[in-house]
């Protein structure tokens, strides 16, 4: 039997790439838990105190950026594998990106204003 490889192989990286945003993931909302826990901040200025902690920030940052990968590696696979037109595909991975973009960008925005 012949084998026909196609496509462009992200099948070994995107798996990857879902475990090790997945880890981050849950890592952070374990953190985040016992963190609301311990803090346990009840008005706005508490949240504010809370998100105006450095590690806070950077860690919400990593959180957003493994949510975005995550999430594109998810839309990319599905798109792949049920849309057959090549340019309603593309222009839909397209979309995707740049709402991505945009919302990491938006958090950026957020957390450093």
């Amino acid at each position: 039997m012949k084998r026909l490889v196609v496509g462009a192989h992200y099948g070994t990286t995107g798996f990857l790439a879902q475990r090790v945003t997945a880890v981050f993931l849950a890592a952070y909302v374990l953190m985040l838990g016992g963190v609301l826990y311990a803090w346990q901040p009840n008005t706005y200025a508490a949240w504010r105190e809370l998100f105006s902690r450095g590690w806070m920030r950077i860690a919400t940052l990593l959180f957003v950026t493994s949510l975005v990968w995550h999430a594109w590696v998810g839309v990319r696979d599905i798109l792949m594998d049920y849309i057959k037109p090549d340019g309603l595909r593309f222009a839909l991975q397209v979309l995707t990106l740049l709402l991505l973009a945009i919302y990491l960008a938006w958090t950026v925005q957020i957390l450093w204003r």
